[in-house]
């Protein structure tokens, strides 16, 4: 088929999802309050009065040093229920088989649950990063820079976990023990993500943003390659989902 063909397939598998996801409203309702609860739990694991040395008699409570991590972890963590219910709702209902039956360009349909994916866990990370904010009394000295670094970072990571998870939850999704083989399969392979996110966002919130750029670079690529890997396997994945 043709690209733009592969678009207008992506956009309607994307309106799909994203319309089920407005009637269902399981982002709101679960997926969002797991991922603060997430958040929480792992501060709990922190004293408050804990401090890391700045030099020059400043310091900052370790919380809040290791907020980065923390809101990458909750987005992770997070994305497991989100790509649980991307291809659940497709196998109980039967709809891939419907999705190729009715002509549909496999990589359209990678594309499009992908970005549905995408769009979903931007919004979780908005939410936490606000919370992590919020909770752990983070204070940066912002500038444009550093608030350019960041939101680039939550878009390459969560593009490269859609792009990745996606695979994998197409893999698994025809089988009775999905919900426990996709983090087996997701979460060792997304460790990358993880490490690149939390050294990008960790230079943009205290460190020298110049830091932050190879891993977002890094991000990209993880992305990008695991986008070009579905576009092209994406099919022999449903004939065997």
């Amino acid at each position: 088929m043709s690209d733009r063909t592969v678009i207008s397939d992506a956009r309607l598998v994307l309106r799909k999802d994203l319309r089920i996801e407005r009637a269902s409203k399981v982002v709101i309702s679960q997926v969002v309050p797991f991922a603060i609860m997430t958040l929480v739990l792992f501060g709990f694991g922190i004293s408050p009065d804990a401090r890391v040395v700045l030099g020059e008699g400043a310091s900052r409570s370790v919380q809040a040093q290791v907020a980065p991590g923390l809101i990458f972890i909750a987005i992770l963590l997070s994305a497991l229920l989100a790509l649980s219910r991307s291809f659940g709702v497709e196998s109980a209902d039967g709809t891939l088989d419907g999705l190729r039956l009715a002509g549909l360009d496999p990589a359209g349909i990678f594309l499009g649950k992908a970005g549905a994916v995408l769009v979903q866990l931007l919004s979780v990370g908005v939410v936490v990063t606000s919370g992590a904010f919020l909770f752990f009394s983070v204070q940066v000295d912002w500038t444009i820079a550093r608030a350019v670094l960041l939101v680039t970072t939550l878009g390459a990571a969560t593009a490269g976990i859609a792009a990745a998870g996606t695979i994998y939850s197409a893999l698994a999704a025809g089988l009775r023990v999905r919900d426990t083989l996709v983090p087996l399969l997701v979460v060792p392979v997304l460790a990358p993500v993880l490490l690149g996110a939390g050294q990008a966002a960790d230079a943009a919130l205290f460190g020298a943003t110049v830091d932050g750029w190879p891993w977002v670079g890094a991000l990209a690529v993880f992305a990008l390659l695991y986008g070009w890997v579905g576009i092209i396997s994406f099919d022999s994945l449903l004939e065997d989902a």
